[in-house]
């Protein structure tokens, strides 16, 4: 799961992370820091997986208020 700041929601880490990379000589656009969050759950039904991750970002790992968050879902190998 990927969780980032939500778009207009201020963001100190990526403002200095384009601030540097500028100083670096890189052309940049906006930039935005989030993190990436993997889980292992038992189980092989990707429904309840999902349903399962949506309350856990819901309740724990993102706050709605500011943050968005991405589920993507991988079978074991």
């Amino acid at each position: 799961m990927l969780v980032r700041p939500k778009a207009g929601i201020l963001d100190p880490q990526g403002q200095a992370v384009e601030s540097s990379l500028r100083h670096l000589g890189f052309a940049v656009g906006e930039t935005r820091v989030g993190r990436l969050v993997e889980l292992e759950l038992p189980g092989e039904d990707p429904a309840e997986a999902r349903a399962q991750v949506e309350r856990m970002c819901e309740q724990l790992l993102a706050n709605p208020l500011i943050e968005s968050y991405e589920i993507e879902l991988h079978a074991a190998a």
